[in-house]
């Protein structure tokens, strides 16, 4: 985990060393939980993330974990996990399609949020992006978390213009509200040295 500094006038967290690499069916577990601590349920009460204000229910369940894992035939998937110290602090799930790659379950422990994990990820993503030929990356985020918006735009992201229903399924969560997904996309993101060294 992250770990403090040594002591002096200010306080300060040291990065540790940490890897990004394709996840496995063993991770299944840890992710599911990891998922559903950054999202819904008590953990998320201290993540800036939280939806639990909007959705009942788990964010993810392992079934849904195991079949990204395990696409169709032809798929160009990739469900990342962020390591540290032996510990996975995060994840991302990458899907390319033509020109475009396609972005979800961005996740960051609780305890690990504000302190880069998920603007590597999003370097890792971009490399991802690159190597399989895809010139913009593609997200769709709940208009009701201005925050995470902001947070995306901040990062390059620009809204499409494209919205859709939250999906009518308690696959991901039971909506307390009407809920839309807002569309956000990158393009021309310069090659990054961060990025190229992710994974």
């Amino acid at each position: 985990m992250l770990s403090p500094g040594r002591a002096g006038r200010y306080f300060y967290f040291v990065q540790p060393a940490f890897t990004i690499l394709p996840a496995a069916l063993a991770d299944v577990p840890a992710l599911a939980a990891l998922i559903n601590q950054a999202y819904r349920g008590a953990p998320s009460a201290q993540s800036w993330t939280t939806e639990a204000h909007l959705l009942d229910g788990p964010r993810i369940g392992e079934n849904h974990l195991q079949e990204m894992l395990l696409p169709a035939g032809g798929q160009r998937t990739a469900l990342l996990k962020y390591v540290a110290d032996n510990v996975v602090l995060g994840c991302v799930y990458l899907e390319a399609k033509n020109d475009a790659l396609y972005l979800s379950t961005l996740a960051v422990a609780p305890a690990a949020q504000g302190h880069g994990v998920g603007r590597q990820l999003l370097a890792a993503a971009e490399a991802y992006a690159r190597q399989h030929g895809c010139t913009r990356v593609l997200i769709s985020v709940l208009s009701a978390r201005p925050e995470l918006v902001a947070w995306y735009e901040r990062h390059g992201y620009q809204r499409t213009g494209a919205s859709e229903d939250f999906p009518d399924t308690t696959e991901f969560g039971r909506p307390r509200q009407p809920l839309v997904l807002l569309g956000l996309e990158l393009t021309g993101y310069p090659t990054s040295r961060e990025a190229a060294a992710c994974w």
